[in-house]
Order: C-alpha cells, then structure tokens, then sequence
C-alpha cells in the first residue's frame, strides 16, 4: 500500500509574522520557514503505519518553488521513502494545487492520501476536500483517530456533540487534526540518510496544470490590538460598564 502525503512549506509557527510596509503580503524576508504543523502529522502518521506493516511506502510531495526541499527532505528524514516536487510560484491556490496532486494520485496510484486539515498561513482548509472531489473518492476530514483494516479506513474525528466515526471503502483521501498523534523528532543518522533519498521535480505544464490565479489579494494588515481588560468589584460594576461604556446591554 502507498500512501501520498502532500506537505506545504510555511513560516514556523514560533515566529510572529507581520505585514510588508506596502501591506501586500507578509513580510517572509529572514524568517524561518518549516513543514506546515498539519502536514507534518501527517507525515508521522504515514510512517507509524509503515512501521506497522500496513504501507509499503510513504511518498512525500509539495507544490511551490525549489525551497520546498528543505521541507521535503525534512520530511523523509521523518521517515518517507521518496519525495516529489511540483515546481510553482511560492502562492499558489488551493484548486491548483488539488489539480496537481490528482495528477500525482493518477501516476503513483495510493491507496491512501493523507494531508494535513490546513496551512497555518492561507488557513483555506480546502485541498483535502477537492482533492477527494477531483478523485472521486471517499473523504475522512479532521481525524483525530485512524485504523486501517484491509481496504477499509476508520476515521473518528470530534464534532460539536462528541466524537464520530466514518468507515471509508480505500482509496480514500484524510485530513489530519492535531490530536491525531505528535510527530516525532529526526535524527542526526535519518536526516543523512534523507540526503540520499530519491527526490524527482516536475512541472506544471509537464502535469498540464493551469495554475492561473482566480482570487487577488488586495492587502494584509495586521490584526488591531486589543485593549488591556480591567477588573471589576461587583457585578453591578460589571453591569454598570457593559451598559454605559461598552453598550452591549440595554
């Protein structure tokens, strides 16, 4: 059994990103940059099935430009057999990039492809979902639990009332939520080894992809700031400021 992974490259979730001086995009100039937190589940849960013996092989792949090796051999140092690289501007939209990996599905054939729920920058949570459209397949979105027996797939992911569980006939695309597991750590020995590992590059016209943007972004700004809260002695205090200073109350 294969099992695709796609993964993003994104800025590293301990660094706090601001907006270019022109407010056209996010200032990535220095920043570090590492496998979206999502994807990188994704990757562990991959190869935990591997070591279980239920997937052969675990292959890695990312769309955007040369960069994205860093994040790709990252990724088979975490133990992925090969990667792949689609070759695309640094932003590209999430339909394109479902249309990309549909057409890695069609060539490699997985029985599984599994990817993080989001990116932490775009935070679309749209890939997933167009992939398995594109597909025709069935989707398990936000697992927080997955079992795999034969050419099933049981996916239990939390809801507003509780925990539910889907069973999805394979080949089958899952999303990855974060309580699904924590991902392990390289080691010095694996990341050597991930230097070694085959990593094939492809193009979008080799895909025949158009990855014309439909959507424009206008501007980014950052967030307002919020303002320092008080502490109130009583709850008619309380009252008394939600009614005459914030209005919230008549």
């Amino acid at each position: 059994m294969k099992i695709l992974v796609p993964i993003k490259r994104v800025v590293d979730y301990n660094i706090k990103v601001r907006p270019k001086s022109d407010g056209s995009d996010v200032d990535l100039a220095n920043a570090k940059m590492s496998i979206n937190p999502f994807c990188e589940i994704a990757v562990e849960e991959a190869v935990r099935l591997k070591e279980q013996g239920i997937a052969t092989e675990v292959i890695v792949v990312s769309v955007g430009d040369k960069k994205c090796h860093e994040q790709l051999r990252a990724a088979m140092a975490l133990g992925a057999d090969r990667g792949v690289h689609i070759e695309a501007e640094p932003i590209i939209e999430p339909l394109a990039v479902a249309k990309c990996l549909h057409a890695i599905v069609k060539k490699e054939e997985p029985k599984i492809v599994l990817l993080g729920k989001q990116s932490i920058d775009g935070d679309n949570n749209q890939t997933g979902q167009m992939l398995a459209a594109l597909m025709g397949v069935g989707q398990g979105t936000f697992a927080s639990e997955l079992k795999i027996a034969g050419e099933q797939a049981e996916v239990t992911r939390e809801i507003d009332g509780g925990l539910q569980t889907l069973s999805l006939s394979l080949p089958a695309v899952i999303t990855t939520d974060l309580r699904l597991n924590e991902p392990r750590y390289a080691k010095l020995p694996d990341i050597m080894k991930a230097k070694r590992k085959p990593l094939d590059t492809l193009t979008l016209d080799e895909l025949g992809i158009d990855a014309s943007p439909r959507v424009t972004q206008l501007s980014v700004e950052s967030p307002a700031q919020r303002q320092a809260g008080i502490i109130v002695n009583s709850v008619d205090e309380l009252i008394t400021k939600l009614k005459d200073e914030a209005k919230v109350i008549s």
